[in-house]
């Protein structure tokens, strides 16, 4: 799909830093309120994570879907997004957020410098790299039968497939894994997972061997990996099982970057603070989804959340803009795309 490109100096009503799920929706939402919209992004593709690094597994927690495949729902968000046809800029990190004498913001990339009347952001976790075991012999298999993401559910058939892991991603993939895999073992360091209840309750039930109480130790091959060496992290005891892959769902490290240094006030070091109407401490600058929280409550990193809370930051972008305007914007049944 081609995009519109514009020329940097035009001034835009709300740039939304962020294409993720909450990101493309804003820009679909903006455009019911005819907004003038840009979005800019870090990676060279829209979807944030869902593109990145799961886009074939399975979401089970948005309205509409039963469960719907990453990929698809990212192409759905920006087909739907497209409508109004804002600006996408992609591949580009934006690096400062200054507040012009006249209010307006300039946001400087890596690129270039866009403006914009009000600013949105939706930038996910932020920068995120995957969390690694200590052990310097694994590096020599990354990409070569250990990986830390599934791009391609299809390179896994008739493999035999070990995932590290407690959370949800683990407990997915083994869900969505066990049907094209020779066998999939899961190990889990305790027997308590941090994933969804009714997932956990499928996984148990399903043909997925789960040892809990088991950590891994190492792997081994000759140039990719052969062999796991997992143990019992109660008794120490070892146990050497033959497997073509393992993934390591072990969390990802995240970093907001250069987010740290626009003068916003956090919520610790993880969340941008935002009040009920996801106004940040800096006016026209609003934020919604995963990067953000309100004081005192702990935030929900739901796509579904995201969803209402760009809707929120859109629509009181559009009365900051618009002093006197209101923020509800009618229903959407009411306008004609």
């Amino acid at each position: 799909m081609s995009h519109p490109i514009t020329a940097d100096h035009e001034l835009y009503d709300v740039t939304i830093i962020g294409a993720g799920p909450a990101g493309l929706f804003g820009a679909f939402y903006a455009g019911l309120r005819e907004m003038k919209v840009k979005i800019i992004d870090a990676l060279d593709e829209p979807g944030g994570q869902l593109a990145a690094l799961y886009p074939e597994k399975y979401i089970y927690d948005v309205p509409g879907f039963p469960r719907i495949i990453a990929h698809d729902l990212v192409k759905h968000l920006l087909e739907q997004a497209m409508i109004w046809k804002p600006c996408l800029a992609l591949g580009e990190r934006v690096e400062t957020l200054t507040r012009e004498a006249d209010g307006t913001f300039t946001l400087t990339t890596s690129k270039g410098a866009h403006r914009s009347r009000a600013v949105i952001i939706a930038g996910g976790v932020g920068a995120f790299s995957p969390k690694k075991l200590p052990n310097p012999e694994l590096t020599q298999y990354e990409g070569n039968g250990l990986y830390y993401s599934v791009k391609e559910k299809a390179a896994f058939r008739g493999r035999n497939v070990l995932i590290v892991g407690g959370g949800d991603s683990a407990v997915d993939w083994a869900l969505n894994l066990k049907d094209y895999a020779r066998h999939v073992t899961l190990i889990h360091r305790r027997d308590g997972f941090r994933a969804h209840a009714a997932s956990v309750t499928e996984l148990m039930q399903s043909e997925v061997e789960v040892k809990l109480f088991y950590e891994l130790k190492t792997v081994r091959g000759n140039g990719r990996v052969q062999e796991a060496v997992i143990f019992d992290n109660r008794t120490k005891a070892e146990e050497v099982i033959p497997v073509d892959a393992v993934i390591l769902t072990l969390g990802f490290n995240v970093d907001l970057g250069p987010i740290k240094n626009w003068g916003l006030e956090m919520v610790g070091t993880r969340y941008i603070r935002v009040n009920s109407k996801m106004e940040t401490s800096m006016p026209g600058v609003y934020a919604a989804g995963d990067i953000c929280a309100e004081a005192g409550v702990e935030p929900l990193n739901l796509i579904a959340v995201g969803f209402g809370q760009i809707c929120y930051a859109v629509n009181f972008a559009y009365q900051f803009l618009n002093p006197g305007a209101k923020a509800f914007p009618g229903h959407s049944s009411e306008k004609k795309l």
